[in-house]
């Protein structure tokens, strides 16, 4: 089977959930002999042919539909959300030979690029919700567009023309990470196939790691427990509740917190370092500010971790809890998105309210507190991740989901065939 999966853009500079789950699949769906890659826009890298960790990345010249249209908002749009368009990309998509699969993890104009590519070679096409449409907080949404303070916008012509707003409707399936995501999406799209798929981890990568070798690189001292969040630095993340946690904690305690994530929001990242200082916590708190997808350390770092947490505003998955969980990690989530289905408060995990510190404080310190405790939710939570979350389980099912489309594709060209004869 030819699969072409395409993000939005996809570079090692800027990696997160989205990012794993697109590049574990295609290295799954390769591994059972099929031809899977990705292509994508040029946004945050130059690099018009990449192989990561055997998977090719075919990258396209991209533009942004806004006359004057300033550096800085460009990059701002290309971190975050910006709706792009690809004239290149869509040429190389429709000269493809022999397609079978178009598999969307974006929507918007270049959603609607692949949806007419689609539609004229007769295959179908999927779109997974990896961030969140549906189920997704009033006051966060109000947060996530870019504004383009320019002139006149040219690309709603090209939108119409490609039924950029059509995208979703018109799948052929709709994949939800969550089910509250799901159950809002068919509710929005009656006649729409909407299906809940979770993320996956690959369970054997995270047995690997050396949490020596990374307390040394970091100079973090072996008496000292490790809190661990891996995440983008961003809001949504909400890192600086962790500070504030900390913060109200015995002087004394020997503490450490390692926040991990490529820098998604400057300002935000300007923030937490300013409050590392404010609070006194230079000693107790270490800001990487990301590693490579296929950097050893990142195992390391987790194997390294007493407890790993996640404070999330809002979280559509959270594949860094199912990392955790396969390195044996107990895990503390908000109680938001998509985390309320991976977790069973008390059982393979915490749950907690995103917008107190203190009970994130009080937690920490009383899982800290009580290894057999913490021990036991672990190992709940890594016999649950390797049973229903490994890569090869998800796969398989999306696999399965893909021939699906394909049968159903073919049985309606059938019945047309016969009935214009």
């Amino acid at each position: 089977m030819k699969i072409v999966h395409v993000p939005r853009r996809f570079t090692q500079d800027s990696w997160g959930g989205t990012e794993t789950c697109i590049l574990e699949l295609a290295k799954a769906q390769r591994q059972l002999g099929h031809q899977a890659d990705i292509v994508t826009s040029k946004a945050l890298c130059r690099d018009e042919h990449e192989i990561i960790d055997g998977v090719p990345v075919e990258r396209h010249n991209y533009s942004y539909p806004y006359l004057g249209l300033s550096a800085e908002v460009r990059d701002a749009m290309d971190q975050s959300g910006g709706n792009l368009i690809s004239a290149s990309l869509f040429k190389r998509l429709l000269i493809r030979p022999d397609i079978d699969v178009f598999h969307l993890h974006t929507g918007k104009r270049l959603g609607g690029l692949v949806r007419t590519v689609a539609r004229i070679h007769n295959a179908p096409y999927l779109v997974s919700l990896h961030g969140g449409v549906f189920d997704v907080p009033v006051h966060y949404q109000a947060g996530q567009s870019v504004q383009a303070q320019t002139g006149m916008e040219w690309g709603k012509v090209i939108g119409a023309m490609t039924g950029a707003r059509s995208v979703l409707r018109d799948a052929d399936a709709v994949i939800c990470v969550s089910n509250a995501e799901a159950e809002k999406a068919q509710a929005h799209l009656p006649n729409t196939r909407v299906e809940y798929l979770p993320n996956g981890v690959d369970c054997q990568a995270y047995r690997q790691g050396d949490g020596t070798k990374f307390r040394t690189a970091y100079g973090i001292p072996n008496d000292h427990q490790i809190i661990l969040q891996v995440g983008r630095i961003d809001p949504q993340k909400n890192q600086l509740l962790l500070l504030e946690a900390m913060s109200g904690m015995d002087p004394a305690s020997k503490i450490h917190l390692v926040l991990i994530g490529h820098v998604t929001d400057s300002g935000y990242h300007k923030q937490l370092s300013q409050r590392v200082s404010e609070l006194g916590l230079s000693d107790k708190v270490t800001l990487i500010s990301g590693l490579p997808p296929q950097d050893p350390m990142l195992l390391s770092a987790y194997k390294a971790a007493s407890l790993f947490c996640l404070p999330s505003v809002h979280e559509p998955f959270g594949i860094v809890v199912l990392e955790a969980w396969a390195a044996g990690v107990p895990v503390i989530a908000s109680a938001v998105g998509g985390l309320r289905d991976l977790i069973r408060d008390g059982l393979n995990g915490v749950l907690l309210p995103h917008d107190s510190s203190e009970a994130w404080r009080t937690n920490i310190q009383s899982l800290l507190a009580e290894p057999a405790k913490t021990r036991q939710l672990a190992q709940n939570a890594k016999v649950e991740v390797e049973q229903q979350f490994d890569w090869k389980v998800v796969n398989q099912r999306l696999m399965n989901l893909y021939q699906e489309l394909l049968d159903e594709k073919q049985t309606r060209q059938r019945f047309f065939l016969r009935r214009a004869s």
